[in-house]
């Protein structure tokens, strides 16, 4: 019995030493051990009632049929081992269908050019015939679209637009005028894609007939060089166009490409040049091509209808604001009766539905707070689907209600994230949950939000979770000294005794519209904060004025002042901490990447008596030197409010500098160039003033591959613990 009792013991022993196991940098950067799985390879066909997915069979890949309510498989697509390309087995895990599903979309030796253009070599594999043909031998191509009868493809290759008949092989030049840094077809230029999240600009018609594309020709926007360390005698150079705040952009046009006729035709859109067209988009009238036409200052949009035969064109809705409009992808039309438009009109985000000439038939939602994300609509029943913030800033829920503003109902199952992607026909939904302490749960749900079945809970992950110290994330708010009242988390040291004395650190990104204090699993920065409060360190995240989801005048209150209002909160987060009993005021700390680095820089400079240490990784230190769109949407140009650009660029202010100091930044940030640091360093100097100073070279703005995120969270980890 005493063996019994000591072998008990022992294994007691052992769990409770296996459940205080600490989390490494190893750990998260090079294991990724606390990376969650996704429903991989899920993919609704257009029936909405079945769906297809990968198994591994005998070591081959095998597409496969499942029918979506019982999840039972209903046969074989196609095996990876059958599609074959001059000898070469291809990639199936790349597929996608062809809009009638009787070809799949292969691609192989995909590089990234920016964020949001990747160009690969794509296949064709006819599912018939089991034929494969290659897209373009002649160089990678761009942002393949299938036309809507399947029977082309229309793609980017060396900034020309081209066209593939997949019935007789044969390839259609679009465009001919294309040539690196001076004329981009169907493709944007750097500025478009990064602030209005787009990178490919061509639409087909509903018939197939027309495809409608934008042109932008960037002969006036000046370069910018980085140079590359490739080991050669001399530094590589790259140079890409890069329109600063106040400085020229590309000008555009929007083109019209009759496929019959081979011809293209130029459309109205005005005649003022210096105007953004943020969108093009085709209506469910195939002759009708909606383009979304926005001035320079970002403060009025119209919706133009375009006639696709003769290029005339007509303005059907025009919004207007006193500082910005942000661009959306929310614009859906209904049948040839109507479309969805989001807007910021009343005080907060919410969808409207409009008639074809622009009347306002009625608001579909209503409140005070925002819609996040307009999810589809369902024509069979006239239901709408959309995200919000109903639930608070903090939480993201799916909701449905139809088309009139009636009906409204809670399709999340509980408080957290909820997104939802709809298969067609909206019968079912793959729903995402998680919460700031439960990793991602992916459920298939039925279009009132029943469960139909588990896709994959991350129990492995959850257990694992149970192994290691990680200690809650704890959502709180405070009013500050102006009774602006702001959301926030706190995570404490597992081990935490009310009666010491801890140091903090401050993380926050607080840029317009762009949250951290989310109720959501954060893969990444979870564990990280995990690891700093492992070290004894509370981590506290607060999102102050100018973030999304409490209403236009919460997020716009920075406008034509970035970095006044945010630091101002920050700073009041620090007073906030600092008078905690179980906080040391005196060792408070801030870290940020990106807007986050500016915050960093002006939080040590600007609030040098209350931070003892700040990490700037990759800022912008004088808004001057970042891109025209971003930058005039929220401040202007240059010339028209010149304090504010000065006044809180952290280049002014480095002679304040007391305390701690670490800058990083990436040698080719495309984003925020490197320029930015080394303007920053200059100033440290000339006021002699003591700081650390990482550079990654040929990294950009994520500064990330191989093992550099281990390299710098250890640099970073380091430094927090022997500065703060």
């Amino acid at each position: 019995m005493k063996r019994i009792i000591l072998i008990a013991c022992i294994a007691v022993q052992a769990v409770v030493a296996l459940a205080q196991q600490k989390i490494t940098l190893e750990d998260l950067w090079v294991k990724y051990a606390f990376y969650p799985k996704a429903a991989g390879g899920f993919n609704a066909l257009n029936d909405g009632l079945y769906y297809t997915d990968i198994e591994e069979v005998e070591k081959d890949k095998v597409l496969c049929k499942y029918e979506l309510k019982s999840g039972k498989k209903t046969g074989d697509v196609v095996r990876q081992s059958q599609i074959r390309f001059e000898n070469k087995e291809l990639n199936l895990t790349t597929y996608a269908f062809s809009p009638n599903e009787d070809k799949l979309l292969l691609h192989e030796n995909m590089e990234n050019v920016y964020r949001r253009s990747p160009k690969a070599n794509y296949f064709i594999y006819d599912l018939k015939s089991g034929k494969v043909s290659q897209l373009d031998a002649a160089g990678k191509q761009f942002f393949p679209h299938f036309s809507p009868d399947g029977k082309k493809v229309a793609y980017v290759r060396d900034n020309n637009l081209y066209i593939k008949n997949l019935e007789n092989e044969s390839t259609t030049e679009v465009t001919n005028d294309g040539k690196w840094n001076v004329i981009k077809n169907g493709w944007a230029d750097w500025v478009y894609e990064e602030e209005f999240s787009k990178a490919d600009y061509f639409d087909w018609s509903a018939d197939s007939k027309y495809l409608a594309f934008v042109k932008f020709d960037e002969r006036h926007v000046k370069e910018y060089s980085m140079d590359m360390y490739n080991g050669n005698l001399y530094p590589d150079k790259y140079t890409f166009k890069y329109p600063k705040a106040g400085e020229d952009n590309s000008i555009v046009s929007v083109h019209i490409y009759d496929v019959a006729a081979g011809k293209s035709r130029s459309i109205d859109i005005g005649d003022e040049v210096d105007i953004y067209i943020p969108r093009i988009q085709y209506t469910n009238d195939a002759n009708t091509l909606c383009v979304q036409r926005m001035n320079r200052l970002q403060n009025k949009i119209e919706l133009l209808f375009v006639n696709s035969q003769n290029g005339s064109s007509k303005v059907v809705l025009t919004e207007e604001a006193k500082t910005y409009i942000d661009v959306h992808d929310n614009l859906t039309f209904v049948g040839n009766k109507g479309f969805i438009w989001s807007s910021e009109m009343d005080e907060f985000n919410h969808l409207y539905y409009y008639d074809l000439n622009g009347k306002l038939i009625n608001r579909i939602t209503s409140g005070n707070w925002d819609v996040i994300e307009f999810k589809g609509f369902d024509e069979k029943t006239n239901t709408v689907y959309y995200i919000s913030t109903e639930n608070g800033a903090i939480n993201r829920d799916v909701y449905s209600v139809k088309l009139d503003g009636k009906g409204k109902v809670r399709l999340s199952a509980q408080d957290g994230t909820t997104d939802a992607n709809f298969a067609n026909g909206f019968k079912y939904y793959v729903s995402t949950y998680s919460n700031g302490n439960t990793p991602p749960v992916y459920e298939l749900r039925s279009s009132n939000g029943k469960l139909v079945k588990v896709l994959e809970d991350n129990a492995a992950l959850r257990d694992k979770l149970k192994q290691y110290t990680f200690s809650k994330k704890e959502f709180f708010k405070f009013n500050t000294s102006e009774g602006v009242e702001l959301n926030g988390f706190m995570i404490k040291p597992a081990d935490f005794d009310p009666n010491k004395k801890y140091p903090v650190y401050m993380y926050a990104y607080n840029g317009p519209g762009a949250n951290e204090c989310n109720n959501a699993w954060d893969a990444f920065e979870m564990p990280w904060h995990q690891i700093l409060a492992q070290n004894g360190y509370i981590v506290v995240c607060v999102d102050g004025r100018g973030t999304f989801g409490r209403g236009r005048v919460f997020k716009h209150s920075t406008y034509l002042q970035l970095g006044k209002l945010e630091v101002t909160d920050q700073l009041e987060v620090a007073k906030y901490m600092g008078n905690q009993p179980y906080v040391d005021k005196n060792r408070i700390g801030f870290q940020g990447w990106s807007y986050g680095g500016y915050m960093a820089s002006l939080m040590i400079t600007k609030g040098a008596d209350l931070i003892k240490t700040a990490i700037a990784v990759a800022p912008v230190t004088n808004w001057k030197y970042y891109d025209n769109i971003y930058t005039e949407r929220f401040m202007r140009k240059p010339k028209d409010n010149t304090s504010g650009y000065e006044d809180n660029s952290p280049v002014n202010h480095a002679k304040k500098l007391k305390g701690n100091f670490l800058l990083i930044h990436g040698s080719a940030d495309d984003n925020v160039h490197y320029q930015n640091s080394m303007e920053l360093a200059k100033e440290l100097i000339k006021y002699n003033k003591p700081f650390e100073f990482m550079t990654y070279p040929n990294k950009n703005h994520g500064i990330s591959g191989g093992l550099t995120r281990l390299h710098i969270y250890s640099k970073i980890l380091n430094f927090v613990k022997e500065k703060l």
